[in-house]
C-alpha cells in the first residue's frame, strides 16, 4: 500500500478519480487540518423493487464530504447517482432525525422565515437566487443538475464550520420541504466528521477484521462511491 499526499484546491472526489485514472485503485483516508472535516453517506428511504437492477438496489446513492479550509468557509463535494434527471437541492436540516427519512429532519437549518419569504414560491421552487452571504439561507449548499446517466458532482462552498453540522441530516432532493418517505428521488443522510490527515491509520477494520481494500470492495458493492 502506497500513502500518497496531495495539497490541491481540487475536490476530494477529483483526486481519487485522478489517481484511479492511472490504473490504481486509491481511498481517501484524511483531508483538512484535525476536527475540520466531516462525511455524509446519502441513502434513499424508498422501498426497493425486489427485481431492480444492481445500481438501484442499493439503498446508498451517494456521497457528501466537507473540508473547512478557513474559520468560515467548508467545501462540500457531493456525488449521487441513481437519481431521475433533473434539478436538485442540496441542503442540510436542523436535525439529524432520519426514522422517517427526510420528512423528519426538520426545516431547513438556519433558515430566518421572515428574510425567506420571497424566496420561495408555493410550488417549493426557488425563485430568486440565495444570497450565498447571509446566514438567512446558510443550510442552503446549492444546487445539481442530474443527467440521464443518473448521476451527477458538484463542488460547493458556504461560510459554515464543519462542528456546526455534525449530527445534522443532510438532504438531496428537488423540493425544499414537504418530504415523502417514499419519493425515490430524495437522498438524505447524518453528517458524521471524518479524518484530517494522518488521522486515520488503521489497515484493518477492528469491527469486521478485515482490510481497508476488502472492506471498499463490500462498499462498492452496496452502491458506495
Amino acid at each position: 500500500m502506497l500513502n500518497v499526499i496531495v495539497v490541491s484546491v481540487a475536490a476530494p472526489s477529483a483526486v481519487v478519480a485522478a489517481i484511479q485514472s492511472t490504473g490504481r485503485d486509491a481511498i481517501l483516508r484524511g483531508s483538512g487540518a484535525s476536527n475540520s472535516a466531516a462525511v455524509c453517506i446519502l441513502e434513499t428511504q424508498a422501498l426497493i423493487p425486489a427485481d431492480a437492477a444492481a445500481i438501484s438496489a442499493s439503498r446508498v446513492r451517494g456521497l457528501a464530504r466537507m473540508v473547512q479550509v478557513s474559520p468560515s468557509l467548508t467545501l462540500f463535494d457531493i456525488t449521487v447517482k441513481g437519481l431521475r434527471p433533473g434539478k436538485y437541492w442540496a441542503t442540510i436540516r436542523e436535525t439529524g432525525n432520519i426514522s422517517e427519512g427526510a420528512a423528519s429532519t426538520g426545516g431547513i437549518w438556519g433558515v430566518i422565515k421572515s428574510q425567506m419569504s420571497q424566496s420561495w414560491s408555493r410550488d417549493n421552487s426557488v425563485t430568486t437566487k440565495p444570497d450565498p452571504k447571509s446566514t438567512a439561507t446558510r443550510g442552503v449548499l446549492g444546487a445539481l443538475v442530474v443527467g440521464q446517466s443518473g448521476m451527477s458532482t458538484v463542488f460547493l462552498e458556504r461560510p459554515i464550520e464543519v462542528w456546526e453540522m455534525v449530527g445534522r441530516g443532510l438532504v438531496v432532493s428537488k423540493q425544499l420541504h414537504g418530504f415523502s418517505k417514499d419519493d425515490p428521488d430524495i437522498l438524505v443522510g447524518v453528517i458524521a466528521r471524518s479524518a484530517g490527515v494522518w488521522e486515520n491509520d488503521k489497515t484493518v477494520c477492528s469491527c469486521s477484521g478485515k482490510t481497508v481494500w476488502e472492506e471498499r470492495r463490500e462498499n462498492i458493492n452496496r452502491g458506495m462511491l
